[in-house]
């Protein structure tokens, strides 16, 4: 008669209580709260045996659980022989290390490591157990925005592209940014499809994220980024894409017209650049423009040329898209100056001559006016109504406008003052009283050649000294020691005229008046000036000299008168007196009576 089953297994684990022991670990149900190792994929994943090893054990082996809960034993050492055995787990070969205390280790982690393992202690009468969660993280890759578009269209839904992350465990989770906000899904607007796909070699998990998108003109310069969010061994992290920027299109809203110019003003002869843009993205390429004084439009590029610019060419500028939609106005002026010179170029007047000078200004603006003799500006207009030969010279009149950059005018008027010879002679005796100093003080122009001769022998002097020709004058002179009445001729003579003077000259051993010397040099308007204000003076003096003469002049007619009634008296009074010793009579009669008689007698005359 055969035993009962629950008979027959009690009496085996009478005959082999181990087997019995490791029977029941296996049936044992799995513990609440395990002890978890975190590992990285492909790193090495290390797990101790938590038990503590008891007296008298025999061996100690690491096991772990299917999906269906049937242990699969991978490691086995021997407390007695200290030697180590490894199943044979294809999953495991040569990957397994089970050291002295009984800690597993497993090489090169992989996501099939992820399970439930368990250390085995046995001892002749106890089997003792600790299970081990083995967890496996690995990081994704840096998400990649994929497929991009070439640009974006306002108004217009389009996929904008696909951010990619790979190989990660477990699944990341995919957020779309814009400008670091999260983009969150709109109707229509915007549309983002997650799909996620797994590697059955590996394990591991690609996602992919899409992202169609409706843009606006204020998405111009935006950037799109994607993060991924994913679990590690130490917690939640996240990675986030390189930032990518879309060319985003939109339509023209505004056209504006410029004017490109070297500066601020236009002056006539300057080059003038327009340029018409649109706002829109891309920016129109043609456009209309309207000139003064044409009808229709003219289609050109986004810039229009206009060289040479005259004054006409100032008005209203206008440009529009092709369709005439849009439209934008400025207005040029260009600025002008005109000069007008009268009398301009080489002028030749005769000394004395008046000569009007006019000098025109046109401009657009008011203009500066100034006038220029010989490099040196002057303070007034030149005005000529009797010309004199320091008239003559160089004269530039010249205009700016402050205002207007570069444009300025000048013309030139070149004056000759022509004027025939004149000659003034002077002599002077020098200090040492042994020569004379001849001078001929010469006026004209051209400047007239000079020549001395002494009349009636007619020989030439050539030792003349000349002074500076300054303003039409200058002077030549000799110094001569004659010794008799000499005659010298001084000859003037340009391409006008001949004009000769004469001066006698007496003997060196004859006293003479001599004439003052005219001066003659760069200083002679000053000198000029200097003699006037002295003849003033002088003929000041003259004239009170005069009235003072007239009244002594009186004073002494009616002495004069007194005294000739006297000497007759006294010739009544003394025939016998000498008629000159009458002129003395006061002098040389001494009789105090006669004296009286003398006065009352001169008394009675005048009465």
């Amino acid at each position: 008669m055969m035993e009962p089953p629950a008979a027959a297994a009690r009496a085996s684990c009478r005959r082999r209580p181990l087997l019995c022991l490791l029977l029941a670990a296996l049936c044992m149900p799995p513990a609440l709260g395990l002890y978890t190792v975190n590992a990285v994929y492909g790193d090495t994943i290390t797990m101790p045996c938590r038990l503590e090893v008891p007296d008298g054990l025999m061996f100690g082996k690491w096991k772990y659980e299917m999906p269906n809960g049937s242990p699969v034993f991978i490691a086995f050492r021997s407390s007695t022989k200290k030697n180590v055995q490894y199943d044979d787990v294809p999953d495991y070969k040569d990957r397994l290390s089970l050291s002295e205390n009984y800690t597993l280790s497993i090489k090169n982690a992989r996501i099939s490591d992820e399970k439930r393992f368990v250390c085995m202690l046995v001892t002749e009468d106890d089997v003792s157990e600790e299970p081990t969660v083995v967890k496996v993280f690995k990081q994704p890759s840096q998400p990649e925005i994929l497929h991009q578009a070439d640009f974006l269209e306002t108004e217009k839904l389009k996929m904008l592209g696909e951010c990619v992350v790979r190989d990660s465990y477990p699944e990341g989770n995919v957020t779309w940014y814009k400008n670091g906000r999260v983009l969150q899904p709109v109707e229509e607007v915007v549309v983002i499809n997650l799909r996620k796909v797994e590697n059955r070699s590996t394990g591991l998990f690609t996602m992919t994220s899409s992202l169609q998108y409706m843009p606006t003109k204020e998405d111009a310069n935006a950037k799109f980024t994607c993060i991924v969010t994913y679990h590690g061994p130490s917690g939640q992290k996240t990675i986030q894409s390189e930032p990518v920027v879309f060319d985003v299109h939109y339509p023209t809203e505004k056209v504006t017209i410029r004017v490109l110019s070297q500066s601020s003003t236009i002056k006539e002869g300057d080059n003038v650049t327009l340029k018409c843009s649109g706002n829109g993205n891309p920016p129109p390429q043609e456009f209309l423009f309207y000139i003064p004084g044409e009808t229709e439009g003219i289609r050109s590029s986004d810039t229009y040329v206009m060289t040479d610019v005259r004054r006409n060419a100032t008005g209203e500028y206008k440009c529009s898209l092709i369709d005439k939609s849009m439209m934008d106005t400025t207005t040029i002026t260009v600025h002008y100056l005109d000069l007008q010179l009268t009398p301009s170029g080489e002028v030749t007047k005769q000394i004395g001559e008046a000569l009007p000078v006019s000098c025109t200004i046109s401009s657009s603006r008011n203009a500066t006016v100034f006038w220029i003799k010989d490099n040196t500006r002057m303070k007034t207009s030149p005005s000529f109504s009797s010309l004199q030969y320091q008239d003559a010279g160089n004269y530039i009149c010249e205009t700016t406008l402050q205002e207007v950059e570069g444009l300025k005018k000048r013309k030139t008027l070149k004056l000759i003052v022509e004027g025939k010879p004149q000659i003034k002679m002077t002599k002077k005796t020098n200090t040492n009283k042994m020569s004379k100093t001849i001078v001929c003080h010469v006026e004209g122009f051209p400047k007239p050649a000079v020549q001395w001769t002494v009349t009636g022998s007619g020989s030439l002097i050539n030792k003349a000294k000349e002074t500076k020709y300054v303003n039409g004058k200058f002077s030549s002179k000799i110094i001569i020691a004659p010794e008799e009445n000499v005659t010298l001729t001084c000859i003037a003579e340009n391409e006008l005229e001949r004009t000769v003077t004469s001066l006698n000259v007496s003997a060196i051993s004859i006293p003479e008046y001599d004439e003052p010397e005219d001066r003659n040099d760069d200083n002679s308007e000053k000198v000029n000036d200097q003699a006037k204000l002295i003849v003033g003076i002088v003929v000041g003096l003259l004239l009170v000299a005069l009235v003072a003469g007239v009244v002594y002049w009186l004073y002494v007619k009616k002495s004069n008168d007194a005294k000739g009634k006297s000497e007759k008296a006294a010739a009544q009074n003394f025939p016998s007196l000498p008629r000159t010793a009458s002129k003395h009579v006061d002098k040389d009669l001494g009789n105090i009576e006669e004296n009286k008689k003398l006065e009352e007698n001169n008394h009675k005359s005048e009465t």
